[in-house]
């Protein structure tokens, strides 16, 4: 038995209604995922920090720089001066002379290994956690913003509806109600855009199905 086009609409009005009581923002993988990016967050800024921490040289500084500051440079010129001070004639003098070349030589050393570090190891982790998934987090709120506002519009949209009155076509009458529904649409379509993007901008260890 078919339901009268009254009864049909205001049954198609109720089921319309819970599903737009709260429209999910992301789904449960993608929230499992959310969740995942805010401890590595964490872990990358703590592990930033102590390893900046470790650092004997200026960060950022170039090496000529760095060399001047490091207790390494600094032990390798007092070794060098009581050198020449003593003389190359004498024995404890070429012993000063042979252990200040040493350790000027393991001052390069520590400075290169530190730029690198600093270039392949600190710099991304300060990015990781400082910038892009801050980013990927600024997205998921603009996506939730987003999913608010449609579900607003679709409630405003209805309680029009209903007040409106049928037109012979069982459509919404009333300029403001189709207004509405093209609000509706509009947010609708904002949010199914902005939904694809955020996996999208997701760093390729967080998507899904990686290990």
């Amino acid at each position: 038995m078919e339901l009268p086009p009254l009864e049909l609409l205001r049954s198609s009005w109720v089921l319309a209604g819970r599903r737009a009581e709260k429209t999910e923002v992301l789904s449960e993988d993608l929230l499992q995922v959310e969740k995942r990016l805010e401890l590595v967050k964490q872990v990358s800024h703590s592990t930033h920090k102590k390893l900046t921490a470790c650092l004997q040289g200026q960060q950022g500084a170039e090496a000529d720089k760095r060399s001047k500051k490091l207790p390494l440079t600094t032990l390798a010129q007092c070794l060098m001066e009581g050198s020449a001070i003593l003389g190359d004639d004498t024995l404890l003098g070429k012993m000063l002379k042979l252990c200040g070349e040493t350790e000027d030589k393991l001052a390069q050393e520590l400075i290169h290994f530190e730029l690198q570090v600093e270039r392949d190891v600190i710099e991304p982790l300060f990015l990781l956690a400082e910038v892009e998934i801050p980013n990927i987090q600024k997205q998921r709120k603009h996506l939730a913003k987003l999913v608010l506002d449609m579900d607003s519009s679709r409630t405003r949209w209805q309680q029009t509806s209903k007040s409106s009155g049928l037109s012979s076509s069982l459509q919404p009458a009333g300029a403001k109600a189709d207004a509405l529904r093209e609000e509706m649409e509009e947010a609708a379509n904002r949010v199914e855009i902005c939904r694809v993007s955020v996996p999208l901008v997701l760093p390729s260890w967080a998507r899904l199905g990686t290990p």
